[in-house]
């Protein structure tokens, strides 16, 4: 179990309306989580942030000067706050909003308004994420591992990278995309494959089609992580040979016990 615990959590709460702050923070006291601080804007939250780094932030999407998407990628892109769980309470759906909160590895995406059971659940993902379990394998250390992690984004190799070490993982190998990947596998050797689906030059899904195929690597696990919604492409992601297909966001929790059902 985490050593870290609801209790314990140090929240800052990214909401323009008094009221909606009111009720999220009813929530939070009810669930035992009473460090938390208020922001109404984005420049508001940075501030904050940086006079006292929280653990975990809960922003909506619509602020005055900027959207919890921009918010989440300011933070993403300092290296003192890249760490910072966060998470999204919005009736917001526009793609265009929430497919770069997906690719910046946020722990839950809560509609508006939320209920504090949903809250709960996202709040024990969140401590997930903060202080994952370590991987429990029956034949293998985690510390010897082999792990490649794909994908075009940095944040989101961050992101699956610090789970991964947290978990116990030590040897963590990345790539930009498929055709990086592949001069890796034809290299060394891995016991786990964690590729993103949407790449430029070789997406996940010829990815996994080239190691079942034509690699010496054909069975090793590969995980999949997209926020793929088109189900047609997803039919042809799941033929394509992965072990396992994971929606963004995903949590620590996910990962670990996948993990430890392929690699028994």
């Amino acid at each position: 179990m985490s050593q870290l615990s609801i209790q314990q959590l140090e929240v800052l709460v990214v909401e323009p309306s008094s009221t909606q702050h009111k009720i999220i923070e009813g929530y939070l006291t009810a669930l035992g989580a009473p460090g938390t601080r208020w922001a109404q804007t984005g420049e508001a939250a940075l501030e904050l942030m940086q006079s006292a780094i929280p653990d975990l932030v809960i922003s909506t999407m619509h602020l005055p000067d900027m959207t919890g998407t921009e918010l989440v990628q300011h933070m993403r892109a300092d290296e003192r706050l890249i760490d910072i769980a966060f998470m999204l309470v919005s009736s917001e759906t526009g793609i265009h909003y929430l497919e770069p909160l997906r690719q910046a590895g946020v722990v839950a995406m809560l509609p508006k308004p939320c209920s504090q059971d949903q809250l709960r659940a996202s709040l024990f993902a969140a401590l997930d994420f903060l202080e994952p379990e370590p991987l429990e394998l029956a034949h293998l250390a985690p510390d010897e591992m082999n792990v490649l992690i794909v994908d075009d984004s940095f944040t989101s190799r961050h992101i699956v990278r610090q789970m991964l070490e947290k978990m116990g993982v030590e040897k963590i190998s990345e790539a930009e995309n498929g055709r990086q990947a592949i001069e890796h596998i034809e290299k060394e050797f891995f016991d786990l494959i964690v590729t993103d689906y949407n790449m430029p030059e070789m997406d996940g899904a010829q990815l996994s089609q080239f190691i079942r195929e034509e690699s010496s690597q054909q069975s090793v696990p590969v995980l999949m992580v997209t926020s793929e919604t088109d189900k047609a492409r997803l039919a042809g992601v799941e033929k394509s040979g992965v072990s396992a297909v994971f929606d963004k966001p995903f949590n620590a929790d996910t990962l670990r016990t996948t993990i430890q059902r392929l690699l028994v």
